[in-house]
């Protein structure tokens, strides 16, 4: 098998002694052996330059090559784990937070931190640090990534994403000028009821989702609603994990009657929209029994 860059046609090197059987992953690792500056995680493979990306799991024989085939090469670039990734992004915004809500005296002034709170300022904190703490143990415990790394590039653009909101909600509604949502108690204590029925929504759907890959493996199986109600959501879309992420942060913002929160609520709704549906659609094309009926993220629309 030759294998050229996907840009400039340019050989990367040859590949001998393959059976039809043999795997992209197998080819990735002769590829290493080649050009140790590209691991197996860096490399994407393609039959045709501007086709997709091949998986680890296709064989010669499946793509319908023959040993005296020709695959195009596409470097990466640097990789780190997902994980990595996931634990840098969240504890960020947990710690962003809580040094906003000590009120600092070179943030606030020296005598915010002597200021009264409003009692949804300290539910708030509480709010986010359960938010970010579950993340964090999440990415630990329960998450099974399809994919080991992702672009070293992604960890400099998340993080500004995340910790930038965080200090952006966190700085007002952290203010000692802050003033508390307009229909207090019943707004604050309704949405919050709602946030927390979210946060569990989302870490049912995680649970659920991790079930149904076996440990090291990359396999995909249709999501089905199970017996947690939580997970009925699954008959209606493909990932209710964001539905419910984007309800959890709607009601912090009315809880908190915050607009940066909104936007940032906002924000979290458009790139979850595009996540979904991006999901959605490799879930139609894999699977041909999937059910036409669900929608990407939010029932009966979207």
């Amino acid at each position: 098998i030759s294998v050229v860059d996907s840009k400039t046609g340019k050989p990367i090197t040859t590949v001998k002694g393959l059976s039809l059987d043999a795997t992209i992953s197998e080819i990735k690792n002769e590829i290493h052996k080649a050009n140790p500056k590209y691991y197996p995680e860096r490399q994407g493979l393609k039959t045709d330059p501007r086709g997709r990306m091949l998986k680890d799991t296709d064989t010669l024989e499946s793509l319908g090559l023959s040993a005296s085939g020709k695959l195009f090469f596409k470097d990466l670039g640097p990789q780190i784990g997902w994980t990595t990734v996931f634990l840098t992004e969240y504890a960020g915004p947990l710690v962003i937070y809580l040094i906003f809500y000590s009120r600092p005296a070179i943030i606030y002034g020296a005598d915010a931190s002597l200021k009264p709170y409003a009692p949804v300022v300290h539910i708030a904190a509480g709010c986010w640090t359960f938010h970010y703490a579950k993340r964090l143990l999440e990415t630990i415990f329960v998450h099974r990534f399809s994919h080991s790394t992702m672009p070293i590039f992604n960890i400099i653009k998340n993080s500004n994403y995340y910790w930038g909101f965080a200090a952006f909600i966190a700085y007002f509604i952290n203010h000692p000028l802050y003033t508390p949502p307009m229909f207090g108690k019943k707004q604050i204590y309704g949405a919050l009821a709602i946030f927390l029925q979210a946060e569990l929504g989302n870490f049912s759907i995680h649970l659920a989702l991790r079930n149904l890959r076996p440990p090291g493996t990359k396999e995909r199986r249709i999501p089905q609603p199970g017996s947690n109600p939580f997970t009925w959501l699954f008959s209606l879309v493909s990932c209710p994990n964001y539905t419910y992420e984007v309800l959890a942060w709607f009601s912090f913002s009315v809880m908190t009657q915050s607009l940066p929160a909104a936007l940032f609520a906002l924000a979290g709704f458009y790139q979850m929209s595009v996540w979904a549906k991006g999901k959605h659609q490799n879930y139609v094309k894999e699977f041909k029994n999937y059910p036409r009926s669900r929608k990407a993220i939010i029932p009966f629309l979207l």
